[in-house]
């Protein structure tokens, strides 16, 4: 388990960053049938980037929303991303077949969506947490003396540009 970093902190990371967010929502909740098999392929999709280092993935944050579950991931690049989804040899794309065959069988019944963000800059703090979001994918550092306020820490591209 980790444990809490005390203080203030924000992240450090140069180069290109992509804020992705996939989630299900779960339209039926009482057909596991239909909604458990897309969740439960996540997963392995998030083990298989995690064990290759050059896949572009940075890190995840997984949560849970009214609708159903959903997964904040940070990337190196769109074409990263993009690349991962189209590849018939890795876990997402024949997930992605057998969840479209499993939707037709069922309109409405479990919804999928996406969001990709191209960051220009970002800013964060953190205080008295554990290693979670940008930080956890990135570089945790301590927020400077000249940089107490958020706006000093987006304005910055010391220790909030990426």
């Amino acid at each position: 388990m980790s444990r809490v970093v005390e203080g203030r902190m924000t992240h450090r990371y140069e180069g290109e960053l992509v804020v992705f967010h996939i989630g299900m929502q779960i339209n039926r909740w009482w057909r596991p049938d239909l909604w458990l098999p897309a969740f439960l392929a996540m997963p392995p999709m998030l083990k298989e980037l995690g064990a290759d280092p050059d896949s572009g993935l940075l890190g995840f944050e997984l949560l849970f929303g009214p609708g159903g579950p959903y997964v904040v991931q940070y990337w190196s690049s769109v074409d990263k991303l993009y690349d991962y989804a189209a590849n018939p040899s890795q876990a997402h794309r024949p997930a992605w077949t057998r969840f479209n065959r499993a939707a037709r069988k069922a309109p409405g019944a479990i919804g999928i969506w996406h969001e990709t963000f191209l960051v220009d800059r970002a800013e964060s703090m953190y205080v008295s947490t554990k290693p979670l979001g940008l930080p956890k994918a990135t570089t945790l550092v301590p927020v400077a003396s000249n940089h107490d306020r958020a706006r000093a820490r987006f304005a910055d591209g010391r220790t909030a540009r990426v």
